[in-house]
């Protein structure tokens, strides 16, 4: 399948509020090429198909703390608190946006969903054995601190060669090629 958008692209748009991890209305309708009363739009008529454990409304308190973050003026950006999108509310937007971009971005983000879920569990496992080792072994902080940043050196080159991956494609030899006489 064709990527879309790059992947880092996409996890820079993934925010945490409430405890979960979201997408905002606004950088999904960019990702799907809509404008985002589309999208509101689709979302208020299927309201039934997103429970708050797919989406929900900003309150005033995460909607300034959002203001505060992008540095709006008071007359710019959005009026309305925006929608924030689950894993599975994006799921769920395929089922209310059917444009062919629309779909195939969500495929890409839930598969980095997934990736990142899968990544956290993976990781979760070591950190909580060395997290046990810390707790019996006091006195050697020092080394299991060279320990923590050895597992967070080895997820980022995880995280670079997952990338590179991507990025990097068998490419044709460039130069010159020698004719024959």
């Amino acid at each position: 399948m064709k990527i879309l958008v790059p992947t880092d692209h996409i996890e820079r748009l993934i925010y945490e509020f409430r405890g979960v991890k979201v997408m905002l209305d606004s950088d999904l309708a960019k990702l799907y090429e809509v404008e985002t009363k589309h999208l509101k739009r689709q979302v208020k008529r299927n309201i039934d198909r997103f429970p708050e454990d797919f989406m929900f409304v900003l309150d005033n308190e995460e909607f300034g703390i959002l203001r505060h973050q992008f540095g709006t003026s008071s007359w710019g950006g959005s009026r309305y608190a925006p929608m924030a999108f689950t894993e599975q509310g994006i799921a769920q937007l395929s089922s209310v946006l059917s444009s062919t971009r629309a779909i195939a971005v969500n495929i890409q983000i839930i598969r980095l969903f997934t990736r990142m879920r899968t990544m956290l569990i993976t990781h979760k496992d070591l950190l909580l054995q060395v997290e046990k080792l810390r707790s019996t072994v006091g006195h050697n902080s020092r080394d299991i601190k060279v320990v923590f940043n050895i597992l967070k050196r080895m997820q980022e080159e995880e995280r670079n060669r997952s990338l590179l991956a991507q990025v990097t494609k068998k490419r044709p030899p460039i130069g010159y090629k020698k004719a024959k006489d």
